[in-house]
């Protein structure tokens, strides 16, 4: 089933996300800045909070991006 299979994708990337974290804390250097970016949603609208406005376009960026492919999924 096409819901079975969104589960699984949901859960193996935030698995990924996990793994990458942990990584680079096992990696992490000095004299490296290092910046944090949260994307939430409120209804379809992507909102974007960060430590610098470079952070905060990308995140908005990303939202835009999450929004027009769950549009595109659920007209199918």
């Amino acid at each position: 089933m096409v819901s079975d299979f969104l589960i699984l994708m949901g859960l193996v990337l935030i698995f990924i996300g996990f793994v990458l974290v942990l990584l680079s804390l096992l990696y992490k250097t000095k004299n490296v800045k290092t910046e944090f970016g949260f994307i939430g949603f409120i209804g379809p609208i992507p909102i974007a909070f960060g430590t610098s406005k470079e952070i905060i376009l990308l995140g908005l960026i990303l939202g835009f991006a999450i929004f027009l492919i769950t549009l595109v999924l659920m007209g199918r």
